[in-house]
């Protein structure tokens, strides 16, 4: 009986040790983070404010919207909009450091990681619900960089390949694969957003570049062999595909393209092709600015936006741009094309090995030459 009652009191003891751990998104076990959580918080709520740096209009309205506010009155956010990376650097270079968190596209993240100015958001995550990676799609945390750390996107957009086409003039059903595209009878027939001035169609190009069933090969006979005719201004790409001038458009935006749908034009975007699908963040990805002057008031923030709470309020701002990566949100707000499907093959394109637009520049550059010499003949 005496044995007995030792094993129970060493299981009672193993019980109350495990009850007050908590595993976080780095594997490490981590003790009393109610008592972490509550020190951040009061901290946090002495520094009385948090400031963001965002190029985002989602993020803008989202704390617009008062979610974080409501939760943490005390702390005031402050959202500065613009080019986050311009931004920090030209205030650092006159020795002001007024930025704790940039929450923005990856693209611009990656060059404040690369500018070495981020601290690592993973040691900021307290809160065992953001911890817990089983909540999170794939059960793990998707960092950008390669250290796994700096760099937290919070959003999964699927992304379906960015092409649009008039109801009228084509038929989505003769179209399986992103090969169909290269169909003798369209050419002439595409436009597309020229990829080399920032917006829509450049993460979607690099989504093509690392599927193996596309890769180069269907990048540069796109762009070398279907005389297609570029554009800049949205509002012509639109304007094109909608008069049928063009009945297929590459890289047109889903926001016009929804506006004009909606106002009974005919356009439509097409469905999941074969191939698969992207992966992309868009506004979401997160970071810790170092030598931030609100560094609690960043960890809370952080940990808010992570939660299930800040990634719903996120949704129901974000649009058809706003997929939370966690799964125990409910979807049911997020536009089915941005959904993520069971079966469904997703190629990451924002990893540390990926995020260099360079070779698909490269590549997109000697293509739209090739064209133009094959024009000349």
């Amino acid at each position: 009986m005496n044995a007995m009652m030792h094993k129970l009191i060493g299981f009672a003891l193993l019980f109350c040790l495990v009850a007050t751990l908590t595993f976080t998104g780095t594997g490490k076990v981590h003790a009393s983070w109610e008592a972490e959580w509550k020190g951040t918080v009061e901290a946090a709520k002495k520094e009385g404010k948090v400031t963001i740096y965002t190029s985002s209009n989602q993020n803008t309205l989202l704390f617009e919207s008062g979610a974080f506010q409501k939760r943490f009155p005390e702390i005031k956010v402050i959202v500065v909009f613009g080019d986050p990376y311009q931004r920090i650097l030209t205030e650092r270079r006159a020795g002001q450091y007024l930025a704790d968190v940039g929450l923005t596209g990856p693209d611009t993240l990656w060059d404040l990681y690369l500018a070495r100015v981020l601290d690592p958001i993973r040691d900021t995550i307290i809160l065992p619900e953001v911890a817990d990676e089983s909540k999170w799609f794939r059960g793990k945390h998707h960092y950008i960089d390669s250290e796994q750390k700096y760099l937290f996107s919070a959003i999964g957009n699927a992304d379906l390949g960015s092409i649009f086409y008039n109801t009228k003039l084509i038929n989505p059903n003769e179209f399986k694969s992103m090969w169909d595209f290269l169909r003798p009878e369209l050419k002439g027939k595409i436009t597309a957003r020229d990829i080399r001035s920032p917006g829509p169609g450049g993460v979607t190009v690099r989504f093509y570049y690392y599927v193996p069933e596309l890769g180069p090969n269907f990048i540069r006979r796109l762009f070398s062999e279907m005389d297609i005719t570029l554009f800049r201004d949205q509002r012509q790409g639109i304007d094109w595909l909608a008069t049928g001038k063009y009945p297929l458009c590459f890289f047109c935006n889903h926001t016009r393209i929804e506006q004009a749908r909606s106002q009974g034009l005919p356009v439509e975007s097409f469905g999941l092709m074969k191939e698969g699908a992207g992966l992309i963040a868009s506004g979401g990805a997160i970071s810790l600015v170092n030598r931030a002057p609100h560094p609690n008031a960043a960890k809370v923030l952080i940990n808010w936006y992570l939660s299930r709470e800040g990634q719903m309020a996120m949704q129901s701002v974000g649009g058809s741009s706003a997929n939370s990566r966690r799964m125990d949100v409910p979807k049911d707000m997020v536009p089915p094309r941005r959904r993520l499907q069971e079966g469904v093959r997703y190629v990451e394109v924002e990893t540390a090995e990926r995020m260099s637009q360079e070779p698909v520049l490269n590549l997109y550059n000697a293509a739209l030459a090739e064209a133009e010499k094959r024009q000349r003949k």
